[in-house]
């Protein structure tokens, strides 16, 4: 099956979900999702342990969302494709 390049994110070899990125712009959403989390660890922990679980919930669903719409459809691999 030939490889879309427009794919951020290529499938894993072995197993369920996405590998590292391929392209600058995957690149970037992990940058700025690592970014975001220090972030907010550094400012929203301080005051709400809470606050900063319901945040990095909500960057980590934001971010599983984007690799779903840009990365290779999941499903589950034996390394053998």
């Amino acid at each position: 099956m030939p490889r879309d390049n427009d794919y951020w994110f290529p499938a894993k070899r072995y197993g369920w979900g996405w590998g590292l990125p391929v392209c600058w712009q995957g690149w970037a959403l992990v940058a700025g999702f690592v970014i975001l989390i220090a972030a907010g660890a550094a400012t929203i922990l301080r005051h709400s342990p809470n606050g900063f679980v319901a945040y990095a919930l909500l960057l980590t669903v934001l971010f599983t969302g984007l690799c779903w719409w840009k990365g290779e459809p999941p499903r589950w691999r034996w390394g053998g494709d």
